[in-house]
């Protein structure tokens, strides 16, 4: 593996995602916190670095011909794909996993009493995802789309009244961070999404969908954090005065 000491894990996954299920069987963040360099990560958990290189190698080593290589694409259809896939796939599984929840919360809440906080923490996820998706957009998406059309067209742009990118960036990658942690609190209250001996089978579907919902945000941040946000960045030093 080339330049491994010198990428972060972010970058790691941004140019290979298949290196992202190696980085989540070790519980490694690669999304939120993927400005980390694997040595460092490495350390902090305790873990051997040659055991992990090989491991990486080896996924790297597999078939790829049906993974997108969202680093290549321009970003204006990445803010395509991600209002498209990711944000409607939230808005779709809200209501349906709080309606889940609710019940699992009057059915099972007595025995159970992690699954009130988990219904807690989730709805506080839906209300500040929401707004998040909103601010990104009806501000941030646009700006992309504008600066991609003002390289086409060959156009100096006006800076935005938010004065750079960076600091719509730097609110999402803040708001980020919070729903990481939040999740990171569902799965240690949820024994990492695994339901109890007395499960009935809604309880089994509900866990199934809150980690499925996990894994869906886990790409997401990764496809902003990583990739998206840089490359905007870079973008707006082509474009604005």
């Amino acid at each position: 593996m080339h330049n491994t000491t010198e990428k972060t894990i972010g970058q790691m996954v941004a140019d290979d995602y298949r290196t992202a299920q190696v980085f989540k069987n070790h519980r490694i963040d690669f999304c939120c916190k993927g400005n980390r360099t694997l040595q460092e990560v490495v350390a902090k958990k305790g873990l051997d670095f040659e055991s992990l290189i090989k491991e990486l190698e080896e996924v790297q080593n597999q078939d790829q011909s049906e993974q997108p290589n969202f680093s290549t694409w321009p970003l204006d259809l990445l803010v395509d794909y991600i209002e498209k896939k990711h944000h409607r796939y939230v808005e779709r599984q809200i209501p349906i996993l709080n309606q889940y929840l609710d019940k699992l919360c009057r059915v099972h809440g007595e025995r159970h009493p992690e699954l009130l906080e988990i219904s807690e923490q989730f709805q506080a996820s839906g209300g500040e995802l929401a707004m998040h998706m909103k601010k990104e957009e009806l501000v941030l998406f646009p700006w992309i789309r504008k600066m991609v059309e003002g390289i086409a067209d060959r156009e100096i742009l006006e800076r935005p009244h938010f004065g750079t990118v960076h600091n719509p960036i730097q609110m999402m990658m803040k708001e980020h961070d919070h729903e990481g942690e939040r999740f990171r609190k569902i799965a240690a209250l949820s024994n990492d999404y695994t339901p109890p001996a007395d499960a009935c089978n809604t309880y089994r579907v509900t866990y199934s969908l809150l980690q499925e919902f996990e894994e869906d945000l886990h790409r997401h941040i990764h496809l902003e954090n990583n990739i998206l946000f840089p490359k905007a960045e870079t973008l707006e030093k082509r474009t604005v005065q």
